[in-house]
């Protein structure tokens, strides 16, 4: 996948986290930059989360982009 899909994939997926975690911030969304570790740390850090729970959250969010 090239560069530009997957800027375009992440910020369609950005749109979404912050619809379903409002409790994030954008500016903490666009520090993540697609980074998936940074995603779970946040959640975790936010929602209480495991690494698994927020792992099994994202791939749910992210399905329908594939």
């Amino acid at each position: 996948m090239n560069k530009d899909i997957a800027k375009g994939k992440w910020n369609q997926l950005s749109g979404s986290i912050q619809e379903k975690w409002g409790e994030l911030t954008n500016d903490e969304i666009t520090e993540m930059d697609g980074k998936f570790d940074k995603f779970y740390g946040k959640m975790q850090e936010r929602y209480g989360m495991s690494k698994e729970e927020a792992q099994k959250a994202f791939y749910g969010l992210s399905q329908p982009l594939r």
